[in-house]
């Protein structure tokens, strides 16, 4: 394991272009998983890192790949990285424009949703990065339409989300086109079960990269429950979302009741605006869009489709509906509380949902703040 004693982004053997453009985005201080991942990734060896979500591992991974491509100008795919989600993967192309050395390294985005012409046309032209879902990567294989042939490095990127979407087989199927003498990034939220499969195949000998508690919510989030019926969830919401300022993300179970939670916070006054499965592609760009920029306080998302959300300072999350297992709540409650912030992070549970609440702290080994909607004016306000 390498150890982590770089504080700062010029202490890295980077090129003076690629230093400029992190000087450009104000990037001084690595966080703890770009400093432990991006010196064995320069010396080209494979990294397996496990880290909780917002912790920088898109730079981590951004900048070996933007530094190969200083030494390499051969057009057509060098790198390419694959991610769970349509979201994720235009985030990492959008952080890919702002830090790249120069607009001779393109890329192409190869996601599902979006009209193929686009994207066929970068790969046509030589796009040097494939940012893609596998999906729809996998089909533009099958078709013969991308060729892979000259990829130096491959990145894994949220391999456990991949692997929980159903994606091992098209994920095995697309590293069998790629060269066998490359480097491969690979980075989870957890190292069990299928994951520890997909590294061992993968991966030669890697740097191995282990950031914090993988299960467990960021020290800087504080956690509380309140225990409230049913039907006075939506009031409690709305109470909180008075009480506290900044950005709530709202998770509930379903895309019928995301609906009905956002319908009903707009009919009552709140900027509000959701994200789930059902929503065409357009929308759900639009709806995060606004979220991000802070034209709605209030974003309300299913867990499917808030696997992709990277928005930066979530003030408060909200788990409305009860998270199914550990490591959704972990999940969900790591969209705040991003980068050292502070964050707060409040679980609605009923009365018949206390074992559900008990079995989640034991899991995680935390214990939430408790409070009774009686007395929620006078403690949370």
């Amino acid at each position: 394991m390498y150890p982590i004693l770089i504080t700062q982004f010029s202490q890295f053997t980077l090129s003076a272009a690629l230093m400029a453009r992190l000087n450009a985005n104000k990037f001084e201080t690595p966080t703890p998983v770009q400093a432990a991942c991006i010196p064995p990734a320069l010396e080209g060896r494979d990294v397996l890192a496990t880290a909780q979500t917002g912790t920088g591992k898109t730079l981590g991974y951004l900048i070996p790949i933007v530094e190969m491509m200083q030494k390499n100008e051969t057009r057509g795919a060098q790198a390419l990285i694959c991610l769970p989600t349509r979201e994720l993967a235009m985030q990492v192309e959008q952080a890919f424009i702002s830090i790249r050395s120069n607009s001779m390294q393109s890329v192409a985005l190869v996601v599902g949703g979006l009209a193929e012409r686009s994207q066929l046309d970068s790969i046509r032209r030589g796009a040097r990065l494939i940012v893609a879902t596998p999906g729809r990567l996998e089909d533009y294989i099958k078709r013969r339409l991308i060729k892979l042939d000259q990829v130096k490095i491959l990145v894994l990127d949220e391999v456990d989300r991949m692997l929980d979407m159903g994606f091992q087989q098209p994920i095995a199927r697309i590293a069998s086109t790629l060269p066998t003498e490359r480097q491969t990034l690979c980075y989870s939220a957890t190292l069990e079960g299928p994951v520890k499969e997909v590294a061992r195949k993968y991966l030669n000998n890697p740097a191995r990269i282990e950031i914090g508690s993988v299960l467990k919510p960021a020290d800087n989030v504080e956690l509380r429950t309140f225990e409230v019926e049913p039907d006075k969830k939506q009031d409690l919401l709305e109470h909180l979302l008075g009480a506290e300022t900044g950005s709530f993300l709202v998770f509930v179970r379903t895309k019928h009741g995301a609906d009905r939670v956002a319908r009903r916070l707009t009919k009552s006054g709140w900027s509000a605006t959701q994200i789930h499965g059902d929503r065409s592609q357009a929308q759900r760009n639009a709806a995060l869009r606004s979220f991000s920029e802070g034209r709605h306080r209030v974003l309300v998302a299913t867990d499917v489709a808030a696997r992709g959300i990277d928005v930066a300072n979530v003030a408060h999350v909200i788990n409305f509906d009860m998270p199914k297992v550990a490591e959704d709540f972990v999940h969900r409650v790591g969209r705040t509380g991003r980068a050292s912030a502070h964050g707060v992070a409040s679980t609605f549970a009923g009365p018949s949902e206390r074992g559900d609440l008990r079995k989640i702290e034991r899991t995680l080994s935390i214990s939430m703040k408790r409070f009774r909607v009686s007395t929620v004016a006078e403690n949370a306000a």
